[in-house]
């Protein structure tokens, strides 16, 4: 009998193809001639996110397998300048790059990244004084994110520093307040190619008439803004501000009070944004005060709100065609889960929490035809009833049970997923 090592290593790439990457780790370690392959073999790595701390742990040759593998994307947490001298001259064509928790105040060694495109900061310990690190990367960016970061500089000296990177299409700051932009025209004008944007806009008043107008737009122009993320949110609006914004597809909106005001201003978001895919809503209003003006072309929804099973009645009718839904409504599920075959039978995507359910309604899933992936987003549990502080935080053995109950009755058709699979360089704010 031929030796499974002395199999075609085609054959082994593609048998290797089909792991995920912590299954890859695992079988690189079990044979020199797997390594090898593994190592040597860049398509099986492409998309590849690392996570790297506590660098004096990495020897020569564990650099020399990233290296082999050209990995492209790396998250960086609790490092320091020398420690991004040292990922310059391992990977230099790295086009990914999250500072987590950065511990030195300047990031000008960033400019020896000639092929970097995405650059993610978070978290950082240090307050960030100046933002010039960014403008040797004027010509390069195409995606910033900027989180949870304590900015000393003035909100002039930011917006001029953003507005260099005249390559981005993808955008995301999130502060505490502290910055005060009365309005984002000045960064779309120069910002000409974004197309996603997510920003914390704590303010209580009307927005003025041209927040989101930059300067080379003129009468119907339309921005190429396809993607808007709102935190904090609770401002007011009028159709006349949100004309620019007709040709947006996706919308999330994170409401700075649960408790809401006197008007519903998603009203007229949702009147003003006739191509709308995608709605993301948490907290706010309860979904009845919206409902009836939900456009016909929503395609996904996710609703993090105060909700009835006759308001998913009056969104089943007014977005028939329905695909992927995320619902965690404040009070229990129970009662809504049972609800989904009936209301919404083209969907193909559904994230829910399962506490609550009882196994029928959870089952019933199955009649959902369509239906390719199940995300379960309570998996923990408490083993011992009367010591609720002991969480175990992994799918139980009752959900474990109704997954593979479910997958029989579906032939294996939905894949059900049980923890988040969340790309390392995103921001966890949303």
């Amino acid at each position: 009998m031929t030796s499974v090592l002395q199999l075609p290593a085609e054959l082994w790439l593609q048998v290797f193809s089909f792991l995920s990457w912590r299954d890859k780790l695992q079988v690189r370690c079990t044979c020199s001639h797997f390594r090898y392959l593994l190592d040597k073999s860049c398509s099986l790595w492409r998309g590849f996110s690392l996570v790297l701390r506590d660098f004096s742990r990495y020897n020569r040759p564990f650099w020399r397998s990233l290296a082999q593998r050209h990995v492209g994307s790396v998250s960086v947490r609790s490092g320091k300048k020398k420690h991004l001298r040292q990922l310059s001259t391992w990977l230099p064509a790295l086009h990914a790059l999250r500072l987590d928790d950065w511990t030195e105040g300047g990031v000008s060694e960033l400019k020896q990244f000639h092929r970097l495109q995405r650059l993610s900061i978070t978290s950082c310990s240090i307050p960030v004084k100046s933002l010039d690190f960014l403008f040797p990367l004027s010509h390069q960016l195409t995606q910033l994110s900027i989180c949870n970061v304590q900015l000393t500089c003035p909100s002039s000296h930011l917006l001029a520093a953003v507005s260099q990177l005249t390559r981005l299409t993808s955008l995301v700051l999130h502060h505490n307040g502290s910055l005060r932009v009365p309005t984002l025209s000045g960064i779309l004008t120069h910002l000409t190619e974004l197309k996603q944007l997510s920003w914390t806009m704590i303010t209580y008043r009307t927005l003025s008439h041209d927040f989101f107008s930059p300067a080379h737009l003129s009468g119907a122009d339309t921005l190429q803004l396809s993607d808007l993320q709102l935190l904090n949110y609770d401002a007011v609006v009028t159709q006349e501000v949100l004309q620019p914004l007709s040709r947006l597809h996706s919308l999330s909106i994170f409401h700075l009070y649960s408790v809401p005001g006197p008007t519903c201003h998603l009203q007229t978001w949702l009147t003003s944004l006739p191509q709308l895919r995608s709605l993301s809503v948490h907290g706010g209003h309860p979904l009845a005060a919206y409902a009836d003006f939900l456009p016909s072309s929503l395609l996904s929804l996710t609703l993090c709100v105060d909700l009835q099973p006759e308001d998913l009645q009056v969104v089943s009718i007014r977005a028939p065609h329905l695909e992927q839904l995320h619902l965690e409504p404040w009070s229990s599920s129970s009662n809504l889960v049972r609800l989904l075959p009936q209301l919404f039978p083209h969907l193909r995507t559904l994230r829910i929490r399962h506490h609550h359910v009882s196994d029928s309604d959870f089952l019933q899933l199955q009649q959902l035809q369509r239906l390719n992936t199940l995300e379960v987003l309570d998996s923990y549990y408490r083993p011992d009833p009367t010591d609720p502080s002991w969480v175990v935080y992994e799918p139980s053995p009752r959900l474990l049970q109704l997954i593979s109950d479910l997958q029989k009755l579906t032939n294996h058709r939905v894949r059900v997923i049980t923890s988040s699979h969340r790309d390392p360089l995103t921001c966890h704010c949303v």
